[in-house]
């Protein structure tokens, strides 16, 4: 967009023309931001993939047995890193070709353009789905199976409006509600019930932070 700008205003000898790319330049800079996070350590402890708001937690059947999702809505202004919500080792990576729904419809979690990826950390898996949504056209995943990640690390990227839905252990506790914000690799979404002690004992000098169980929707 810059090269575009420039080309723009010696073509017609006008900045003025030049400004719509202009504009679009410092917004795909912005969009494409990567801010560093302070991630929450201990075993058991599940950080959101993605920065965004969470639209759902729900229960679910899946072919191995009940789960719970928690689905969080990207919108263009969210940054677009996508984080691993696990320490431990991918055990599927599977692509998924599909349509372009509005991230926020729900059929968009099995319908659209989708990466859905496993780890299986210390006595339990989490799964992850990077979604496309109705502007997203491009899935970045960087990693193959077999590879080790850390919680929080990043691992991928979404382009523009998407979607990531995260599936845990049906014992897991979830600690977001419909409506809050989370941060990717930074926001604690669900703590394995061996984790919680740790976790107290960690933010035991947040007092506005919470572990509880009556966070499900």
């Amino acid at each position: 967009m810059v090269a575009v700008a420039a080309l723009i205003a010696w073509a017609t000898g006008s900045l003025l023309w030049a400004f719509p790319a202009v504009v679009l330049a410092v917004f795909f800079l912005w969009f494409f931001r990567d801010p560093e996070r302070k991630i929450p350590a201990g075993n058991g402890i599940i950080v959101s993939p993605g920065d965004g708001l969470v639209t759902e937690t729900a229960e679910i059947s899946t072919p191995a047995g009940r789960r719970q999702r928690i689905s969080i809505f990207l919108s263009v202004f969210d940054v677009h890193v996508n984080r691993s919500p696990i320490s431990g080792i991918l055990t599927s990576v599977r692509y998924q070709k599909g349509q372009y729904l509005n991230a926020m419809n729900p059929l968009s979690a099995d319908r659209n353009e989708q990466n859905i990826v496993t780890v299986r950390g210390e006595g339990y898996e989490v799964t992850f789905k990077q979604i496309a949504g109705l502007l997203a056209r491009r899935i970045v995943f960087n990693f193959g199976e077999g590879s080790r990640v850390e919680c929080g690390q990043r691992v991928g990227l979404i382009k523009f409006g998407s979607r990531v839905d995260v599936v845990v252990p049906a014992e897991a506790l979830v600690q977001v509600k419909v409506g809050e914000r989370v941060q990717g690799g930074a926001s604690v979404i669900a703590v394995m019930p061996d984790a919680v002690p740790v976790l107290l004992q960690a933010r035991a000098t947040e007092p506005a932070v919470a572990v509880t169980e009556g966070a499900r929707a």
